[in-house]
């Protein structure tokens, strides 16, 4: 028999407040990818609503699917596999995405690929840069994490490093609350560095005393709020955008110092940025202006694919599928709100 040529992933997300279904081939060409998001839902209140986000998922999926499926040209006796995000998230939204996954499994007999979400946003890269392949150092950075890790294969990995707190994005979403900005408070907290200037030292470089390659955020969005409140206890004018720049200065500083340190010391060349902060346009200039006088070459995904999305998940999917790991049960997966990195 002739082996098929090409290999078709159906990818699922709903970890969060996104709703995704996207189509792949061979793991790198999005045939389609579909994202119903519901942030102008959850802005109303500050933050994603959990109980409310299921419920939006429930609405949508199905019809996210019918999309995803027609604007790929393809039917579900074409897909090969489903990738499906299981955790990290809200339990109540993965268990929408997974749930509807198995019944897709069950019903069309289609192998079922369970995928870490963190996993989907290093496959993010994948996706862009078509020649990328491992080993790599990639920088995980979004609002449930911050770590260091060692590509050494498409399916495995090593982690160097990781935060002892506070992640990153949680940080940025904490500091855009205190100055008063809507959510999703990093892409607002950008904006408003854009306005301001580095004219605060909230914390003087700590992360370059710390031998190891672990993150901390804690301590800086502390300072930060810290300052603000003294500000307005001594009633004393405070310049939102300088806040905004100098935090956001000192927070991307630190991951940018510790991963190409980590680059130099692990001999490795490639540095890839991956999950929701990496959107961040002061990040990717720092990595890469500090990547090339290392020698280093910085890589990140579009900004499409830096938000959770199903593509990554199905990218991600497309390489576990052939090496035969991580497929699961279409009766018994289970989704989990925290998985290891």
């Amino acid at each position: 028999m002739e082996k098929k040529k090409d290999i078709i992933i159906l990818g699922i997300e709903s970890s969060c407040d996104e709703t995704s279904v996207a189509v792949l081939k061979n793991g790198r060409e999005v045939l389609a990818n579909v994202i119903s998001s519901q942030i102008d839902i959850h802005k109303l209140y500050g933050g994603v609503v959990p109980e409310i986000a299921s419920r939006n998922h429930v609405v949508n999926i199905d019809g996210v699917l019918t999309e995803a499926l027609s604007e790929a040209k393809v039917t579900m006796d074409d897909i090969d596999a489903i990738a499906v995000t299981y955790g990290a998230g809200l339990l109540g939204a993965l268990i929408v995405g997974v749930n509807f996954a198995k019944a897709l499994s069950y019903k069309y007999n289609k192998p079922l690929i369970a995928v870490n979400h963190i996993e989907g946003h290093i496959s993010a890269n994948y996706i862009e840069h078509k020649d990328l392949k491992p080993p790599f150092a990639c920088l995980i950075v979004s609002g449930g994490h911050t770590a260091l890790c060692k590509m050494e294969s498409y399916t495995s990995r090593k982690l160097i490093g990781t935060t002892t707190d506070d992640a990153i994005g949680e940080a940025f979403d904490k500091v855009a609350r205190e100055c008063g900005l809507e959510y999703p408070g990093g892409p607002n907290v950008q904006k408003q560095a854009l306005l301001g200037k580095k004219s605060i030292n909230f914390i003087v470089k700590p992360h370059e005393k710390l031998k190891d390659y672990n993150f901390s955020y804690s301590g800086l969005k502390t300072a930060v709020i810290n300052y603000m409140h003294n500000k307005k206890q001594k009633g004393e004018e405070i310049s939102i955008p300088d806040v905004c720049c100098s935090f956001q200065e000192e927070a991307v500083h630190q991951v940018v110092y510790k991963s190409i340190e980590a680059c130099k010391n692990f001999g490795l060349k490639t540095l890839v940025l991956a999950g929701g902060v990496s959107a961040n346009a002061r990040l990717r200039e720092l990595a890469s202006e500090e990547g090339k006088k290392a020698g280093i070459t910085v890589l990140y995904p579009p900004l499409r694919l830096c938000t959770d999305n199903a593509a990554m998940i199905a990218s991600a999917g497309y390489f576990a599928f052939i090496e035969g790991k991580n497929i699961a049960s279409n009766l018994t997966l289970a989704p989990s709100s925290v998985v290891q990195l």
